[in-house]
Parts: C-alpha cells; sequence; structure tokens
C-alpha cells in the first residue's frame, strides 16, 4: 500500500496522469482498464471491487448511449468534472485523505428530500439516464425532481439508439430492488412509459373493485412489484430466482386490458386473462433486451398465476400443475400468487396458494415436477424395441403418472405389461 500524503498534500491540485494512475493501483491489486472510452479502472483490493475513473470531457458526437468524444483530463478541477455525473446525489465528492466533502450540485439535500435531480444541461447528451432515474428511483424509494423531467421527457427519441444489453442493464437492477414501484411510477413522470405500451395499456385498466379494492391494474402491478421484492427479501432469493419472481409479478396482469368485459350489475371480469398476456409479456421481456431464459420462466407463471381459484389442490392437480410450470416449479408460482393476492391494499395480505404448496412438498414437487418413473432404460430391460412407439408409451405413462396410476417402480412395470399385453391382443 501506498504510504499517506505530507500533510501539505493537495490532492486538487495534483494531477495524476493515466499510466501513473495505473502503475499506482497495479501495486494495490489487480486493475483492468475496463472504461477504456471513459477512462475507467477496474481495482480488485482484497474483497473489494473499486472503480477508478479519471477526470473527463466530453463531446457529443452522435445520437445513443455511446456516440461521445471522450477525452480524460487529470488537470480538471473536481467541480468541473463532477459536471458530466448524471444526478446531483451521484456528484457528491470525497476526499479519503483528508475527509473533506464536496458537495457542489446540492446533492446532500436531493438525498435528504429522497429526489433525483440532473446535475446539468448535459444530462440530456444520454439517453440511458432515465432507465437509471428508473432503478435509482426502485433502489433507494427517490422520485424524480420536476427540474429532471423535462429533461427525460426530451430523451425519449433518442432511446431507441440504446443498445438492448444496456436497457436490460437497468431493468435488471430495477428487478433486484427494494422498491419497484418507484421505478414505474418514474416511468410515467418521465414520460418513458410511452417506450412500453405493454405497461401503458395496464393504467387505468379498472378491475372489479369486489376482488380489487386498490384500484386499476396498474395500481395492482405496482402493490405486486413491491410485495414480490418483500418476499424475495423474507425467502433469501439468489438474485436470478427474484428477477424471475418480480417480472413474472409485472407481467403478470398483461392480458386484462384485452379481454376486460363488463357484465351483470357493471360487474368488471377478465375471462382469460391469464393466457392473453403471454404474448405481451414475451413482446415486453424481449423489449428490454432480457435473456430468453427469463422468459422461459416468466412465461408459465403468468399462465397459471390463477390456477389455485380454479380447483382443489389434490395430487393429480398439484403433480399436473408442476409439470405445466416447467421449468419454473410450485414453489416460485406460490410466492407470485402471494404476491398477486397481497397488492390488494386496503385489504390485507394473504397467501391463497399455501395449501398447494404444502400438497406438493408432501410430493416432493415443489421445486421441480415429477421424474419419469417408466424410463427407456426400464423398458429395455423389460425386452422393448426402440422407436416410435417407445417414444408414444414412455409418453402415455408419463400421462398415467402424473393421474397418480404410476407411482413407483412394481406398479410402472405392472402398467408397461398391461398395456404391452393389449397391444399384443390388437
Amino acid at each position: 500500500m501506498l504510504g499517506m500524503p505530507p500533510k501539505d498534500f493537495d490532492l486538487e491540485v495534483y494531477n495524476v496522469p493515466a499510466e501513473l494512475l495505473r502503475e499506482t493501483l497495479e501495486n494495490i491489486g489487480k486493475v483492468e482498464f475496463v472504461g477504456k472510452q471513459f477512462g475507467v479502472f477496474k481495482l480488485w483490493y482484497k474483497e473489494i471491487e473499486i472503480d477508478v475513473a479519471l477526470p473527463r470531457t466530453e463531446r457529443k458526437t452522435a445520437r445513443g448511449h455511446s456516440g461521445f468524444m471522450v477525452d480524460s483530463d487529470p488537470s480538471l478541477s473536481p467541480e468541473i468534472a463532477s459536471l458530466r455525473r448524471d444526478f446531483t446525489i451521484n456528484a457528491m465528492m470525497l476526499n479519503p485523505l483528508t475527509g473533506q466533502m464536496h458537495d457542489f450540485h446540492g446533492g446532500k439535500k436531493d438525498l435528504q428530500n429522497k429526489k433525483l435531480r440532473h446535475v446539468s444541461k448535459a444530462f440530456s447528451e444520454d439517453p440511458l439516464r432515465p432507465l437509471r432515474a428508473m432503478q435509482f428511483a426502485a433502489r433507494f424509494g427517490f422520485s424524480l425532481h420536476d427540474e429532471s423531467v423535462d429533461l427525460c421527457r426530451e430523451l425519449i427519441a433518442e432511446a431507441a439508439y440504446l443498445p438492448p444489453e444496456r436497457i436490460w442493464t437497468e431493468w435488471q437492477k430495477w428487478s433486484c430492488a427494494p422498491y419497484p414501484s418507484y421505478g414505474l411510477q418514474l416511468l410515467i413522470d418521465s414520460g418513458w412509459i410511452s417506450l412500453y405500451p405493454e405497461l401503458q395499456a395496464i393504467v387505468d385498466c379498472p378491475q372489479d373493485p369486489h376482488w380489487h379494492p386498490e384500484g386499476d391494474v396498474w395500481t395492482h402491478t405496482l402493490q405486486c412489484c413491491d410485495q414480490a421484492s418483500a418476499i424475495a427479501s423474507k425467502n433469501n432469493l439468489l438474485a436470478v430466482v427474484r428477477q424471475r419472481l418480480v417480472f413474472a409479478a409485472l407481467c403478470h396482469d398483461y392480458g386484462k386490458p384485452s379481454v376486460n368485459t363488463t357484465g351483470h350489475q357493471g360487474r368488471i371480469r377478465s375471462p382469460g386473462h391469464s393466457e392473453a398476456g403471454i404474448k405481451p409479456a414475451q413482446s415486453f421481456l424481449n423489449g428490454i433486451g432480457a435473456p430468453l431464459s427469463l422468459l422461459d420462466y416468466v412465461e408459465p407463471l403468468v399462465r397459471e398465476h390463477i390456477t389455485h381459484l380454479h380447483g382443489e389442490a389434490t395430487e393429480r392437480a398439484v403433480r399436473r400443475l408442476a409439470h405445466r410450470l416447467e421449468p419454473a416449479n410450485i414453489e416460485l408460482w406460490e410466492m407470485l400468487v402471494e404476491a398477486d393476492a397481497s397488492g390488494r391494499a386496503p385489504a390485507p395480505p394473504s397467501r391463497p396458494a399455501l395449501e398447494w404448496l404444502h400438497k406438493a412438498v408432501q410430493l416432493q414437487n415443489h421445486q421441480n415436477r415429477p421424474h419419469p418413473i417408466l424410463t427407456g432404460k426400464l423398458m429395455l430391460k423389460m425386452g422393448a424395441q426402440p422407436g416410435i412407439l417407445m417414444g408414444k408409451i414412455l409418453k402415455s405413462a408419463y400421462e398415467a403418472q402424473l393421474d397418480g396410476c404410476i407411482y413407483d417402480k412394481q406398479s410402472a412395470i405392472a402398467w408397461y405389461q398391461k398395456q404391452r399385453k393389449n397391444n399384443q391382443g390388437n
């Protein structure tokens, strides 16, 4: 480690060239020049990961997030360098050697007021910043300052030039935040919700107040996402599993605008909205650059999110649900149902699918679908010949297993022998 500087050392006038900075950092830990365009070093010291950025000037040269001409300039003063930051809460600086705090733009006040406010007009040069505002709002429970609203709206036209991977990075951070509703509300405040027609469609979409005292689908969805986040934290879910739950909560009622009807005595119904929600969920997730693996989980969760309302939690029903949910599972599904049922404040939170989860745990199908008992290997041992017929028999055997007709190896053998006898008789 480097020694402490002399007492008369003034960091603000001690300009460190890039090469000297790199050599110095290499004496501390592992170093990579990860942000060449923006002059950013990544430093790993023990278990700490640190971004070290050189002061820089930028000139907008093209549309989009990366359309800049960047020049690293170690001679810039901290105040001038801070003008390139996005929000005032990110522009505050602490001199680690002297303990002196620099707050050139009122970041401390904005932090206390839980406001996201742009630092300078340079904010308008990067269309990624409204999405950064979205995930900051979700992470910290902040709202957008009035002065920054217009700048975000001016950037809507440039959103089309953002690369999908950068869009996904911000939405990914949103999904891991404790207050996702704040991020969604910021989309409305900034006008950026217009970029997501699947989300915009549920704003003001009515629901029957008997079942939804909270209001429209948008209000319900905001509450559901916050509930999903709280449930994920309560269950210590891994980040990737948390994403699946929160995005399923976000997408679960996308089908309601297309199927809503008003029936007897003005009651609002949404028949088939689970199935109708799959296509807009696909469109939305593709639009934000989400990985295909996420859609694989969200799609069955959306389709099955009200299954518990249409039957009892019998062993057969639970096994078949576990099968339909794959690659998701009943454990994750029950969390979504809880988020859905609890996103109805002022109605109290509830877990209406808990019986289904308990039954699935008993069957050991809460984290996976039933594994086939009759297998091709077992059939070969009993003299079966490989081919199309074997595949058809295995498929029928698995259906019989889901129905409870096959439940162990002996019952599988007996079922197969009966099928073979019947085929021979025909």
